[in-house]
């Protein structure tokens, strides 16, 4: 959690460095053209470099008074006509300043050429408007910046705020899992000391190796599909153990040569559990048909089919929780990228779900 904490802070200041590069070098860009400015004999002229970079400070001056300050103190705060009416005072300032630096620059005289007097001086207003219609452009250029770097922002922190969310719930989950699938195996051997104690011993050394992968395996988010299938085989040989002969039980895993695909752990438990719960009877004939196919292109298709006997209302055990927990599952890890499929007909019950691992990846 530390290094998580130092790496988020890492990329914070990483960013702002880069930013802080970003406005140098565009200010360091707009300041050096100035000195492409030549007079009409191609000369260099001070009196236009200096007239520029009056007018390129006053342009930085508005542009880093709403960055840095006006935006987030009054635009952000909802505070708007504070906002418009200090912006307002400041191009007007501004925008009088450029123009008479521009008129005392000119009677400097830095070229130390002979200046021709105008007959008549313009008047000032069409320069002072043009000046604050300038300024008001950068002003809504700062604004705009501001407000994208700020959505940015914003979007970042609902997207982390949104995948802090599904851990949790992905955690949270997890956390029911385990104990509802620890109570279920438990039951299933307690009924197994009653009538055969030397499988009921195997079946509680089969349970610590289903443990172990709980355990270790479970913490995380995917784990290889190989992985996973051990562990299905592993359970359905400890349900094997009690079933009856009446019972009929077919298994089938095709995995890929070489399969590098990864799947969310206990994600089929829920449904193997479901099937050993509701499709054997003691005395009628009943079936269980597990299968797991996986296509070179990442798709899992995992289908389970077995005899329907629903427990009565007084078997409460489980309360179907397991598959209600898999269907949240399903959504927060596959979202748009599975396909379930279960009915009952025929009292059979038929469940198929497809899952396209490498989709989004």
């Amino acid at each position: 959690m530390i290094n998580e904490k130092n790496l988020i802070k890492k990329k914070d200041s990483k960013r702002s460095v880069d930013n802080i590069f970003i406005h140098i070098l565009v200010w360091v860009i707009v300041f050096g053209l100035p000195l492409f400015f030549f007079d009409r004999r191609n000369v260099f002229s001070w009196s236009n470099f200096w007239r520029s970079t009056s007018a390129l400070l006053c342009f930085m001056a508005v542009f880093y008074a709403n960055y840095l300050y006006l935006i987030d103190k009054f635009l952000f705060r909802r505070k708007t006509k504070e906002f418009i009416i200090i912006n307002l005072l400041l191009i007007i300032g501004l925008a009088f300043l450029m123009h008479f630096s521009h008129e005392f620059i000119y009677n400097l005289n830095l070229d130390g050429r002979p200046i021709r007097r105008r007959r008549k001086s313009p008047p000032p207003l069409p320069f002072i408007l043009s000046n604050m219609f300038s300024l008001a452009l950068v002003a809504g250029l700062s604004v705009a910046i501001k407000m994208s770097v700020h959505w940015v922002h914003l979007d970042n922190e609902r997207k982390e705020l949104e995948k802090a969310k599904t851990e949790a719930e992905l955690q949270n989950l997890k956390s029911q899992v385990n104990p509802h699938f620890l109570l279920n195996t438990l039951n299933n051997i307690y009924a197994l000391i009653e009538f055969n104690p030397a499988q009921a011993q195997q079946a509680i050394h089969d349970l610590s190796k289903l443990l172990r992968h709980i355990l270790y395996d479970n913490n995380q988010t995917f784990v290889p599909l190989l992985q996973e299938v051990d562990f299905m085989r592993n359970y359905i040989d400890l349900m094997r153990i009690r079933l009856p002969d009446n019972v009929e039980l077919t298994t089938q895993f095709d995995l890929q040569p070489d399969s590098d695909t990864r799947i969310a752990p206990l994600i089929f438990i829920s449904l193997i559990e479901n099937a050993f719960k509701h499709g054997i009877s003691g005395d009628k004939p009943s079936f269980i048909r597990i299968s797991l196919i996986e296509n070179p292109k990442g798709i899992v298709q995992f289908s389970c089919e077995n005899s329907y006997f629903p427990k009565t209302k007084s078997d409460k055990s489980g309360k179907g929780i397991g598959l209600a927990q898999m269907q949240k599952r399903l959504d927060l890890l596959y979202p748009g990228r599975y396909i379930w499929d279960k009915h009952i007909s025929d009292n059979t019950y038929s469940s198929v779900l497809i899952i396209d691992t490498k989709k989004g990846t």
